[in-house]
């Protein structure tokens, strides 16, 4: 399994495809691997209509890196993806995610537009209810663990349990993190899922928005799930007028019945992914990148 450094952060990743051909960037959601069921499917089927697929784990997922650093976690994924664009020399990439990948796809172009051809996302978590549970999920949970019992109590979690049994060096890195300094980089990550006033996704100005000049893809939310609302998708679509909103090719309580599955077998969040890759194809091939 290939690892690179990106600002010190080993990132294990893989490469699909031909060398020369235009670059795709797959960003899963959750703290989910590249190795998830439905992610290296997806990858395979843009490799084989000639794109190049990178498939990746982020900090804190999978065979990477543990890293605290950052205003927040989703600005440290993002700000990573496009060092690792860069490092790998993929020039401009078509950047497409779900969930989580979503708003790491949707940061790291605005992060730095200039790396990225196309954005096409899906299932953009959003609403007050939504926002606060990732906020729980990913920070609180950990944060009390560090304040109550220190950092061995923290490695003992099942959020981090993969994370250490894929990559050695993750344990050092998760025991030597001062406890209280821990505490605060828990508090002000978890504070990045408040959504601003008037707003289902976390804080997004319009200046943000507007250096979106890329083509936009945007796979609409479903009116009956929690995690990724329509509502999101649509505020989302509206404040970026040149995108476009279009179904997706799934009912709408697929979601609700992948997680169901998934805590049975561990796995599945992504599996009906690969049904996306007929339109991505036609979209990032058609629609003509920003210079």
């Amino acid at each position: 399994m290939p690892l690179i450094q990106i600002s010190g952060i080993h990132i294990a990743y893989e490469l699909l495809g031909k060398e020369r051909d235009p670059a795709v960037a797959i960003t899963p959601g959750g703290r989910f691997s590249k190795d998830s069921q439905g992610v290296r499917e997806l990858a395979v089927e843009l490799a084989s209509r000639g794109k190049r697929v990178l498939i990746w784990d982020r900090p804190n997922c999978g065979a990477s890196d543990l890293a605290f650093d950052g205003p927040g976690e989703s600005r440290l994924h993002a700000e990573t993806l496009v060092g690792l664009i860069d490092a790998l020399e993929l020039g401009k990439t078509a950047l497409v995610g779900g969930s989580a990948g979503s708003r790491v796809s949707l940061l790291a172009a605005i992060y730095k537009p200039e790396a990225v051809s196309h954005l096409v996302v899906w299932w953009i978590s959003g609403g007050f209810i939504s926002l606060m549970m990732l906020g729980a999920y990913y920070c609180c949970g950990s944060a009390i663990a560090a304040q109550n019992a220190g950092m061995e109590a923290v490695a003992q979690l099942p959020v981090w349990s993969e994370q250490l049994r894929r990559n050695p060096r993750n344990r050092e890195i998760l025991l030597n993190q001062d406890p209280q300094k821990f505490v605060a980089t828990m508090e002000r990550w978890a504070k990045t899922f408040i959504p601003a006033e008037g707003s289902p996704l976390p804080a997004l100005t319009q200046a943000d928005l507007n250096k979106l000049q890329m083509p936009v893809l945007i796979f609409r939310g479903s009116p009956t799930d929690l995690f990724h609302p329509a509502e999101a998708s649509e505020w989302l679509h509206q404040r970026i007028s040149h995108s476009e909103l279009i179904a997706l090719p799934w009912p709408d309580d697929i979601f609700a019945t992948r997680m169901a599955e998934a805590e049975r077998t561990g796995d599945g969040h992504f599996v009906d992914w690969p049904d996306l890759a007929p339109t991505i194809l036609e979209f990032v091939s058609t629609k003509r990148a920003a210079a």
